[in-house]
C-alpha cells in the first residue's frame, strides 16, 4: 500500500478522529446502527481497524500511525462517508449489550429492544426462567437474539427461524462462534411452516413491521440492509398478523408471544388492540414491545 501527500497529514488517531467526525458530519450521515453521534461512530471504526481495544481510545490518540495503517483508516471513513455502508458491515462486527455478533449484508444490523428484557429473564412474565424448556424466536436475522436467549435461559433449547437462506448462514456461524450447535436451531422457514410442531414456552420476534409511508422516507444507511427485513406492508403489520394468528396452536397454556413493532404502536394497537395488548418499558418508551399471552391468543 503506498502512501499520498494528502494521507501524509495524518499521523495519529487524533487526526483522523478530527477528520472522521468533520466528514460525517459534512455528509449528514444516519446513525443508527449502535452509535449515538459521529464522534462515537468515528471512535470506532478507527479503533476497530487499528484492531485496538475499542474501549480504550485515550491511550492511543497521539500514537505515531504507519503510512499504510493511515491509508487503512482513511479508506473506511470513505466507504462510511460516501457509500453511506453501515458501521457494522465495514467491521463485519455488531454489539447488543455485551455481546458481539458476526453480520454482513445479508442481515440487518442487530439492534432491538427485546435485548434489553433478556438479562431480566422477562421477569414477571416469566416466573421460572430454569423452566424454560422450548423457545421460539422468528425472524432472526443474524440470530443475535436467539443466541441471547439461550444463554439466558440455559436450560432452554431455541429455534431460531428466517425465511432467508443468506440471514441462517450469518445466524449459523454465530451460533458455531458461540458454541451453542444444539442449543440453537437455524430452520429456513416462512413464519411457522417448517417450524417442529412443538409447544413453546415462548415465542420472541423482531420482525419487518416498516410501513409503507415510512418504507419510502429511510436513510441511505438503511437501505443497505435487506428490504425483506425491514417491510412489513402498509401498515406495517403483514408479518406481524401471520405471527399473531399463529401463535396460539405454537405455545404451552402458560406461554407468551412478545414482539417488536418499533414506531408502529398505532397500526399495532389498531391490527390487536382488542385482545389486550400489555406494552413493555424499554429505554425508548412504552410502546416498542408488547406482550400476548396463550390464554389471550386463544381469543382471536
Amino acid at each position: 500500500m503506498t502512501t499520498t501527500p494528502f494521507a501524509t497529514l495524518f499521523t495519529t488517531p487524533r487526526d483522523l478522529l478530527r477528520y472522521a467526525v468533520s466528514r460525517f458530519h459534512a455528509a449528514k450521515l444516519f446513525f443508527g446502527h449502535g452509535s449515538a453521534e459521529a464522534f462515537d461512530e468515528a471512535a470506532y471504526l478507527i479503533l476497530h481497524t487499528l484492531k485496538l481495544p475499542l474501549d480504550k481510545l485515550d491511550p492511543f490518540l497521539d500514537a505515531r500511525l504507519l503510512p499504510e495503517e493511515v491509508l487503512q483508516v482513511l479508506a473506511v471513513i470513505e466507504r462510511r462517508t460516501v457509500e453511506r455502508v453501515p458501521a457494522a458491515y465495514i467491521t463485519n462486527e455488531a454489539w447488543l449489550g455485551t455481546y458481539a455478533f458476526y453480520v454482513d449484508e445479508r442481515v440487518l444490523v442487530p439492534r432491538s429492544f427485546i435485548a434489553e428484557l433478556i438479562p431480566q429473564q422477562f421477569s414477571p412474565w416469566v416466573e421460572d426462567p430454569y423452566a424454560v424448556a422450548n423457545i421460539l424466536e422468528l425472524c432472526t436475522g443474524s440470530a443475535c437474539l436467539a443466541i441471547m436467549m439461550a444463554d439466558c435461559f440455559p436450560n432452554a433449547v431455541v429455534d431460531a427461524i428466517d425465511i432467508s437462506t443468506d440471514a441462517i448462514a450469518v445466524a449459523e456461524r454465530n451460533i458455531r462462534d458461540y458454541k451453542l450447535d444444539g442449543r440453537v436451531n437455524p430452520i429456513v422457514s416462512d413464519l411457522y411452516q417448517n417450524v417442529p410442531f412443538k409447544k413453546y414456552d415462548m415465542i420472541i420476534t423482531n420482525p419487518p413491521y416498516v410501513n409503507a409511508d415510512s418504507m419510502s422516507k429511510l436513510p441511505p444507511e438503511y437501505l443497505r440492509e435487506p428490504h425483506i427485513a425491514l417491510a412489513g406492508g402498509e401498515d406495517g403489520m403483514d408479518l406481524v398478523r401471520k405471527i399473531v394468528a399463529g401463535a396460539a396452536e405454537r405455545l404451552t397454556p402458560n406461554g407468551i408471544l412478545m414482539v417488536e413493532i418499533g414506531n408502529e404502536a398505532e397500526y399495532a394497537e389498531a391490527a390487536f388492540g382488542h385482545l389486550g395488548l400489555t406494552w413493555l418499558t424499554t429505554s425508548a418508551g412504552d410502546d416498542m414491545v408488547f406482550l400476548l399471552t396463550a390464554e389471550q391468543l386463544q381469543l382471536q
